[in-house]
């Protein structure tokens, strides 16, 4: 089996690797015990490495520094206590903000990040991505209620208030756009929102202020904080079991854990409305710690470890191809979009070929056929990423971002790498177009650093002033991407 990313057999191994490591807190950076984050420092670390470290744990960048002089720290509205281990550690502790433990998956559902692991890239690779669902979480039903295609945001009370507005990412923060109407039991608004998850604020007589009835809120950078709602696009049901006592749904959305997403009782059975990304998902339900697939499911395949799963998918389909090999006995499809699982896509046989037809999300994939366990890239895709035995077959699906290359005419391989790609240095190869070398691709609405390779040498983006230093001194080229 060839292929550019690791057989299943060392992905296992790294993730026993990872697992183990987190279990010795001495080894830690952060680790979490009771209702106290600690975080463990090293004097011995260079000066880019404590700048990486205040940015990962969102740090002062004085905090390290003031930490070995034994004081007691006081940031982000929270007192740090100090433990001095040696002369060259020193472990800083902080309370949980209400008590409550961060939302991190993982095993056992805490990240426990090694000191060894963080600056190695293919070890960070395996660690949880960020969440793929939200479900919201208000203090009351009327805070924020749908209706077909409809959302009624209401915010009860501020009836001595003149004029009351909402504002949030659905409509660029803005300050006039949408004035709420005030009824006898407070202010409301009706918007037309697209499935996912939003931000916003009330804005009474000019005080912006977060939705006291959502329990969802994060930072808005500002020293407050945004709130979080989500407009649903999926409902899991499960009919019958009246008599349980809990069922739960799970899957790979959420990393399979086992307590985090309760169904509601419903007359004759249970239910949850969920958003998800687009995508395809394995998923079960757990009714009473039974593990079961979806009986109005019939879309049940069988993953790596020999258990079958329901899926389910949310987007665009893409019908994979492989034209001829009529004498093959069975042919799979593996890829980035499924963790390059060998046994799970089995390929349909069809007059003249193979395929197979496959929900997936915006973004860029790589992939490869599995023909009688012989891998191999897409014959019919010209597009392919990597070298040698190890290369993939590549596509960009809806693309929303052309990087592009002025000059360099004679060049003969240039490649665009940075934070959206971990950095590699042999895929997003670019292609010559009049005058310009360009790669189109998929991005998340967010910040984004990168640099060009012109046959082997680093560059900054010529046509770009937006750039920031790196811990090489060598600087990188700053995307953002806006929603």
């Amino acid at each position: 089996m060839k292929k550019r990313y690791p057989a299943i057999a060392l992905i296992l191994f790294l993730m026993t690797v990872i697992h183990g490591i987190a279990q010795d807190k001495s080894g830690n950076i952060c680790y979490v015990n009771s209702d106290r984050m600690y975080i463990r420092l090293d004097k011995r670390w260079s000066d880019a490495r404590k700048k990486e470290i205040s940015l990962l744990y969102n740090l002062d960048s004085t905090l390290i520094e003031q930490a070995f002089a034994g004081k007691i720290l006081s940031a982000d509205s929270l007192t740090w206590t100090v433990e001095q281990v040696n002369e060259e550690v020193a472990i800083i502790s902080k309370p949980f903000i209400d008590g409550k433990q961060p939302s991190i998956a993982g095993p056992e559902d805490v990240l426990l990040l090694d000191d060894n692991l963080i600056m190695n890239p293919l070890l960070n690779s395996f660690l949880p991505s960020r969440k793929k669902f939200g479900i919201n979480q208000f203090r009351t039903n009327s805070a924020i209620q749908f209706k077909n295609d409809t959302t009624r945001f209401f915010l009860p009370g501020y009836q001595e208030k003149n004029q009351v507005y909402l504002s949030g990412s659905f409509n660029n923060w803005s300050t006039t756009m949408l004035p709420m109407k005030k009824t006898g039991a407070g202010w409301e608004a009706d918007l037309r929102l697209a499935a996912g998850k939003h931000l916003y604020k009330y804005i009474p007589d000019g005080q912006w202020i977060h939705d006291p009835f959502n329990k969802l809120k994060e930072h808005d950078g500002q020293g407050g904080y945004n709130s979080v709602m989500y407009c649903y696009n999926h409902t899991f049901r499960l009919d019958g079991y009246t008599d349980a006592r809990n069922v739960i749904v799970t899957g790979s959305f959420n990393n399979w854990q086992k307590r985090q997403l309760k169904m509601n009782r419903i007359p004759g059975g249970w239910e949850l409305p969920i958003y998800l990304e687009e995508g395809t998902y394995a998923y079960k339900f757990i009714v009473d710690g039974h593990w079961m697939t979806d009986p109005a499911d019939t879309n049940v395949r069988q993953d790596i470890g020999g258990n079958r799963n329901s899926f389910l998918g949310i987007g665009d389909t893409v019908i994979f191809s492989l034209n001829g090999y009529d004498s093959a006995q069975q042919v799979f499809l593996a890829g980035s979009f499924n963790g390059w699982n060998p046994g799970e896509l089995r390929m349909n046989k069809v007059p003249g070929g193979w395929k197979l037809p496959y929900v997936m999300g915006r973004g860029y994939f790589e992939y490869k056929f599995i023909v009688d366990g012989r891998w191999m890239p897409d014959p019919a895709n010209p597009h392919t990423t990597g070298t040698g035995d190890y290369i993939n077959s590549y596509f960009v699906l809806e693309p929303n971002y052309t990087f592009r290359l002025k000059h360099f005419s004679d060049a003969q391989n240039v490649i665009v790498t940075g934070s959206f790609n971990g950095w590699q240095t042999d895929n997003y190869q670019m292609t010559k177009q009049d005058g310009y070398w360009t790669f189109s691709t998929y991005l998340k609405p967010g910040k984004y650093t990168y640099k060009f390779i012109v046959d082997g040498t680093w560059l900054l983006d010529p046509d770009n002033d937006a750039w920031e230093e790196n811990s090489q001194g060598t600087g990188n080229s700053v995307l953002w991407v806006e929603p």
